[in-house]
């Protein structure tokens, strides 16, 4: 039996890419806002943590899309449109998590300077999450079965 080479693991190395960057991005932030809060002698709000981790579940996506396609057994001939689907989604999902690891620094820069704002900061980061999601959902219906 053929076992399908997927899209050669594509859509999880660009989805990582962006979390690894978007957590970073919203690390420093917290970093940042950790240390004003310690030199002003005011507890470091744990909390920011949240939005340091929220880009880490794009790899996830990337992860659950790679092994749908690999799972979809398809033709060796379908290769080369496996790899560009793969690739493509986990640029898009990469870019998700990029842009919400940014959100995450613009978020964690607020709420420890105003002790404010947690639900509303947690759902724009939703609504960036939403655009890997879609893009997991859409590309895994699109594979034929």
């Amino acid at each position: 039996m053929v076992q399908g080479l997927g899209d050669m693991g594509l859509s999880l190395a660009f989805a990582a890419i962006g979390s690894a960057l978007g957590t970073g991005i919203a690390g420093m932030a917290a970093i940042g806002a950790w240390k004003k809060a310690f030199l002003q002698n005011k507890a470091a709000p744990f909390i920011l943590i949240a939005f340091v981790g929220a880009p880490l579940s794009q790899t996830i996506y990337g992860m659950i899309l790679k092994n749908a396609i690999k799972g979809a057994n398809l033709d060796p001939e379908t290769y080369p449109y496996q790899m560009f689907m793969g690739l493509a989604a986990g640029l898009a999902m990469g870019f998700s998590a990029w842009m919400q690891g940014k959100a995450g620094a613009s978020a964690a820069d607020a709420l420890a300077e105003t002790g404010q704002g947690f639900g509303n900061y947690i759902m724009v980061l939703g609504v960036i999450e939403t655009v890997a999601l879609f893009v997991m959902v859409f590309m895994m219906t699109a594979l034929p079965k």
